[in-house]
């Protein structure tokens, strides 16, 4: 348990770290907003890429609070104790890694996002990057493919897509309040965030055992 939680805490830690600093990087390159966006979109799926991979063979490399929870009833292959220790381990390490994109970039190691980012598209945005996440990582499992390519190519793809810039992940919200840059989101928006993420999960495991029940079964 304790390799299983490290490697989630490292994993989360070393995506947000990208997805932050990246975010400050081209905010400190370019006033374009177009530019800004391919630069973080590029560097996050680069950065799922890999990390997926190196991280996936020790515990499933979900970084990721609904896609941990999702895995919990779909698979049934853990307890709740690692359920809870993948979630301590992912929104810690998601925060740990907001400070050392600060730090890089000569910002307060801790500092508060003033990025508000609300209104029902943005939201209904979060439930549809959520879905097609989890979608992505069990039907790229049934179907035998790489996960990781699918993974990084879906939400770089969906940085783009959605309104809301595919966040789909509430540790790395949670991280991202951290960070007062072009990849931050402010307090005050976490919590819809939060909500529209679990309740894009709850559709997905809905569609998950739909779609792929007896395979599941018998795999």
């Amino acid at each position: 348990m304790a390799r299983r939680a490290l490697s989630e805490f490292l994993g989360t830690a070393l995506l947000v770290m990208a997805v932050v600093g990246s975010g400050i990087m081209a905010q400190n390159l370019t006033k374009d907003v177009a530019l800004q966006l391919l630069a973080n979109a590029i560097a996050t799926g680069g950065a799922l890429l890999g990390l997926i991979t190196i991280f996936g063979p020790l515990s499933g490399a979900s970084f990721n609070p609904v896609v941990s929870l999702v895995g919990y009833f779909v698979d049934r292959e853990s307890s709740v104790s690692v359920l809870v220790t993948d979630v301590v381990a992912q929104v810690s390490g998601a925060i740990v890694g907001c400070v050392i994109a600060n730090i890089m970039f000569a910002h307060p190691f801790i500092e508060m996002s003033t990025k508000v980012r609300t209104g029902g598209p943005t939201w209904f945005s979060e439930v549809v990057a959520t879905v097609g996440l989890l979608l992505v990582i069990w039907g790229g499992k049934r179907a035998g493919a790489n996960v990781a390519v699918l993974v990084a190519a879906w939400i770089t793809g969906a940085y783009w897509f959605t309104s809301s810039t595919s966040v789909a992940n509430p540790a790395v919200g949670i991280g991202r309040m951290f960070s007062d840059s072009f990849a931050g989101i402010a307090p005050e928006s976490m919590p819809m965030f939060a909500v529209m993420q679990i309740l894009g999960g709850l559709i997905g495991f809905l569609i998950i055992k739909t779609l792929w029940a007896d395979k599941a079964a018998s795999s």
